[in-house]
């Protein structure tokens, strides 16, 4: 984890062969919320997309480097005072030249927050 004690997993579920449901809490008290914003802390575009390159070298067991990012969509601003909890999708397709491919789509409550397709190289 890069950002020491910025979340913790609740619980991982795999739902199918390729995809996984993970329930997140979000420390709301990190300092990167003190600087994002100060007294509306919004979560970051770029921790969210760590969060979800750290629970896909989970499930791979592999450490990854993004190759690419498509389709990302900010749908709904993550206020980790009011929001902490998040459940992320992920579908993870590894192929023959070790790319793992992810696709996730993240909520709060039934509010869907973020969409992305992702590539990763395997390192």
């Amino acid at each position: 984890m890069i950002l020491k004690d910025f979340y913790k997993v609740l619980s991982e579920e795999k739902t199918g062969d390729a995809k996984y449901n993970f329930r997140i809490l979000v420390n709301a008290n990190h300092e990167v919320f003190k600087g994002h914003f100060p007294g509306n802390p919004i979560m970051p575009g770029v921790c969210m997309i760590q969060i979800i390159k750290e629970l896909s070298e989970s499930i791979t067991k592999s450490s990854l480097i993004i190759q690419t990012l498509s389709n990302v969509k900010f749908m709904a601003l993550i206020n980790p005072e009011t929001n902490p909890e998040l459940r992320l999708e992920l579908d993870i397709t590894t192929t023959e030249d070790d790319l793992v491919k992810v696709k996730n789509t993240t909520y709060f409550n039934d509010i869907t927050a973020l969409k992305l397709s992702n590539v990763y190289k395997k390192l």
